[in-house]
């Protein structure tokens, strides 16, 4: 497990941020002080070499104020008419206040469908990768208006988790309205004391959650749940206030501040282990003695020049098994491209995949970071 010094030089960081934090004090719009804040620590974050996504929530509380509404609403059609409202004005807060620090950013929307959906994953992962190779700073919402069950309670928290495991993030921060996680709720238990640290797979966190408030419906039940989601690529999770003042430049000096849920679990291998978990063969990669080799020694990416014979009919993004010419199974992964397209590229070298295609996706046919080893 790693300490709040290493965790805070890490390098790529998911910081959510939720609609309690977001809300003006009156309740009428977005806290655009609050925003201003944020952006300049995430800005010095970002001058100092760190890669940053911000999960945002926030939309249906600034939808409801431009449409003069005082309370959440509770019919589908209406959240979701609400949050297509709100959703320009929070991204153009945070356009705005980015800008005063020379950063761009990018609006990207999702539901839990695109990250499920294997071939929506690797578009949503690469161009998460390439906005952040370019110092752009994604900011992620739910895409409210089409999500259905997606529209739920708690689900920004859920959706910060699994972009950590999309980009391989080492930390996730969630900022919420509260300290911290706490032994008991200190709402009806003063005395209640702070929980500094602990396993994210204690059988304990869970009685000691809360509820969400009226514009939030993620209380800390759903931020519990997504530290165990984030686990599951080996990153921790710090849940903290984010009213404290420079609490992510303090965060990322290794003061200790909320509640750290911390894990055991190294990231390459618990991410691999994840994969795995999610592949059911769609079709079959026949490899050449030296593409053997290069996996199973060097551990590098699947090029298509080591390809002999394709078989199935997979799409981009589903998985396939690679085998050996002995007829062994090699590895599994994830793919670049469908089976027609394998089969034109097959054999040949990256260079020449945007002749043969007309285009070019990725110059590997599965990337090291979507193959697992057999």
């Amino acid at each position: 497990m790693k300490d709040r010094e290493q965790l805070g030089r890490s390098r790529r960081w998911v910081v959510k941020v939720g609609s309690a934090l977001l809300a003006a004090a009156d309740g009428r719009g977005l806290n655009e002080e609050l925003i201003a804040s944020l952006t300049e620590q995430l800005a010095a974050l970002a001058d100092d070499g760190r890669e940053l996504l911000l999960v945002s929530s926030g939309s249906v509380a600034a939808g409801m104020h431009r449409l003069g509404w005082t309370e959440r609403p509770r019919e589908l059609h209406e959240l979701q008419a609400v949050a297509a409202v709100g959703q320009s004005g929070l991204v153009q807060a945070y356009e705005s206040a980015f800008r005063q620090h020379d950063i761009a950013i990018a609006q990207v929307l999702l539901t839990h469908d695109d990250l499920a959906n294997r071939r929506r994953y690797l578009n949503a992962r690469s161009a998460l990768r390439t906005l952040l190779g370019h110092r752009v700073v994604p900011v992620i919402n739910e895409n409210d208006t089409v999500a259905v069950e997606e529209l739920r309670f708690g689900d920004n928290d859920t959706l910060a988790a699994m972009v950590v495991n999309l980009v391989e993030a080492d930390l996730l921060v969630i900022l919420t309205d509260q300290v911290g996680l706490y032994g008991n709720d200190p709402r009806q238990h003063p005395g209640a004391a702070l929980v500094t640290e602990a396993r994210v797979d204690d059988s304990r966190l869970a009685s000691m959650a809360g509820e969400g408030g009226s514009l939030g419906r993620g209380g800390m039940v759903t931020k519990i749940r997504a530290a165990g989601i984030a686990a599951r690529s080996g990153s921790p999770t710090i849940i903290a206030w984010g009213r404290e003042p420079d609490i992510l430049g303090r965060l990322a000096n290794g003061e200790t501040l909320g509640t750290l849920l911390n894990t055991e679990r190294e990231p390459i291998a618990a991410r691999k282990q994840w994969l795995a978990s999610q592949l059911q063969v769609r079709g079959k990669l026949q490899l050449d003695d030296g593409a053997v080799r290069v996996l199973a020694k060097d551990g590098r990416s699947l090029l298509a020049v080591g390809v002999k014979g394709v078989e199935g009919d997979f799409q981009r993004g589903e998985p396939v098994v690679c085998v050996a010419p002995d007829g062994r199974e090699v590895a599994r992964g994830l793919v670049n491209y469908g089976a027609d397209e394998a089969r034109k590229i097959m054999g040949h070298s990256s260079r020449e995949i945007e002749e043969l295609l007309g285009y070019i996706d990725e110059p590997e046919l599965i990337h090291r970071d979507n193959l697992v080893l057999l």
